[in-house]
């Protein structure tokens, strides 16, 4: 795997990802035209997280028709501030989800297969996963 990350201007940076693919991350603390490095750090738990949560889904043939993670952090208060806890809170929604097979995705996802989340938490960030499932 292989990033770049070249600046811009300020304190805006643009990263472009092996595939080609852009994203501006801007530091600043007025007039932000983009995504902050941390929470980019963040966006990326929350996609890992999520690919994991529908793909396990989608094999147990679950009827989802929509998934979000909100997400929720807590920074140390010296330098460098890095990540303490982390919280993804799953919402699933769709038509006759089983409890049982959200609740398994969820687990397996945030102790087996979330790569992002499981390197933060061998780093000694706390990590807790919830869900909640809105009936279509």
């Amino acid at each position: 795997m292989q990033v770049e990350v070249k600046w811009l201007k300020d304190r805006q940076f643009e990263g472009v990802a092996g595939s080609g693919v852009r994203v501006v991350m801007d530091g600043a603390r007025e007039n932000n035209q983009g995504v902050r490095p941390l929470e980019m750090l963040l966006l990326g738990v929350g996609g890992c997280s999520s690919y994991d949560v529908i793909g396990m889904l989608e094999k147990a043939r679950q009827q989802v028709s929509d998934c979000r993670v909100e997400i929720t952090a807590e920074r140390a208060d010296a330098v460098p501030s890095v990540f303490t806890k982390i919280h993804l809170h799953f919402v699933v929604s769709g038509n006759e989800l089983k409890d049982s097979q959200v609740k398994r995705a969820v687990a397996l996802s945030a102790e087996k297969y979330c790569s992002a989340s499981i390197m933060l938490g061998a780093g000694g960030v706390e990590i807790t996963h919830d869900y909640q499932l809105v009936e279509l």
